[in-house]
């Protein structure tokens, strides 16, 4: 990096603003949303069901020209966010600055700006004690690389091709959890399990009996019972506090579900004297607030006071996970005046009452649903790889230690000259 020209971004760039500094006229029949620096995600504008919308008038009012080459950055709060523009019907906020760059070389500057060093400055040269606000002035002066076209290119297009494979990774991953859901609320909520005949069951005339306990009708040769007669639970209990580090000695220990990611927990400290213990493949849930939210163990670990974990008596932990997902709704519902359930007992987690469904329906869904629920568990293990591997090349690609030789959509080769070859941490 220290070969390359430095120029400040005010050069690089057309025009560097911000959003309105107000409250707009909101419209809920609009089709342009109002975005501010919580919308910018992973490179993308996130619009959620709280976003709100603004009139085609407000935007008017206040319209700014962002372009393909435009990058955006949020500089209040949460500092450092990013997200390309692509030609989406929005309105920025003031908490959303933009960045209307001469040329593609944005592409870099969003990896360049993810570096932790770039992260410490935006966080240092920002104002305001407990919520921190990135002036446009510390960005316009803000002295960057630029590398040789072909450089930034290539830098780009390896980190971008991760990316996008995370991305498409994360998308599967979303159809195969929709697919899984639909199948067993098909099966154990509406009880439109194949018969012997391989028509749904209640829809085909399947005899269906009152359940007194479960207080509602389920399939006749079916039955009740309770969380903790289906599955073996272990519930958490945090080590002392003096064993516990970052530094790898010990048990990976997670503490609750703010350690928890997509699919499996984040690896944020260890103990040198764990207490209770989930094993590989168990499924960790968080018995205090929220409750309910779920990740699976992908080794064995410690687990503390705000988790759970289970696994299944019937060999079928994809079938256990969807009852978990399904019981979420009751902790959901339990939630009062908008705050959160706070806590669930030992004694109400095993009592939950739960739908014992014939081992001739769990066995048949064990076999369609699990190589899905395997599927998942790898696909989000290669992520959890392809983001390591990408978070070590950000800085060797920035400082020169690994430059690109090759790249195209399917594969890429580096030739590292004074780094040695990845290794996972």
């Amino acid at each position: 990096m220290s070969k390359w020209k430095h120029q400040k971004l005010s050069e690089l760039c057309s025009r560097i603003g911000d959003g309105l500094h107000g409250t707009p006229e909101y419209s809920d029949d609009s089709d342009i949303y109002f975005i501010n620096g919580n919308n910018l995600k992973n490179g993308a504008i996130e619009i959620t069901a709280a976003t709100k919308r603004v009139s085609h008038k407000e935007l008017e009012n206040n319209f700014i020209p962002l372009n393909k080459n435009t990058l955006l950055i949020s500089i209040n709060g949460t500092l450092g966010s990013m997200a390309f523009y692509k030609n989406e019907q929005v309105m920025l906020g003031k908490s959303a600055a933009y960045l209307n760059f001469k040329s593609d070389i944005n592409k870099f500057y969003y990896y360049y700006f993810h570096l932790d060093s770039v992260q410490a400055y935006f966080y240092n040269v920002a104002t305001g004690s407990t919520i921190k606000n990135l002036s446009l002035k510390s960005i316009q002066d803000f002295e960057v690389p630029v590398p040789e076209k072909t450089e930034w290119e290539g830098i780009s297009d390896v980190l971008s091709a991760l990316d996008t494979k995370i991305n498409l990774n994360k998308r599967i991953n979303a159809e195969l959890e929709a697919m899984t859901k639909t199948l067993y609320d098909y099966w154990f909520v509406q009880f439109d399990f194949p018969d012997k005949n391989g028509k749904p069951y209640k829809n085909g005339g399947g005899k269906m009996v009152w359940n007194e306990n479960l207080k509602r009708e389920i399939p006749e040769v079916w039955n009740d019972g309770e969380l903790k007669d289906i599955a073996r639970i272990t519930m958490g209990q945090s080590p002392p506090g003096e064993s516990y580090n970052s530094e790898g000695k010990g048990m990976v220990f997670f503490q609750g579900c703010t350690d928890f990611g997509s699919r499996f927990p984040t690896v944020r400290q260890f103990t040198t004297q764990p207490t209770r213990y989930a094993k590989n493949g168990d499924i960790l849930l968080s018995v205090r607030a929220p409750v309910g939210t779920l990740n699976i163990a992908n080794e064995d670990c410690c687990i503390g006071r705000g988790l759970a974990a289970l696994n299944s008596k019937n060999n079928c932990i994809a079938y256990l996970f969807g009852v978990m997902i399904n019981l979420k709704q009751i902790f959901d519902r339990r939630n009062v005046d908008g705050t959160t359930f706070g806590s669930i007992t030992k004694d109400d987690l095993f009592s939950l009452k739960v739908v014992k469904p014939s081992m001739g329906i769990l066995k048949l869904y064990h076999e369609i649903i699990n190589p899905a629920f395997e599927r998942q568990n790898k696909i989000e293990l290669e992520n959890q790889q392809l983001s390591e591997l990408r978070d070590w090349l950000l800085p060797m690609l920035m400082n020169g230690q690994v430059k690109v030789a090759k790249l195209n959509e399917e594969s890429y080769a580096m030739a590292a000259e004074s780094s040695g070859e990845y290794k996972k941490r």
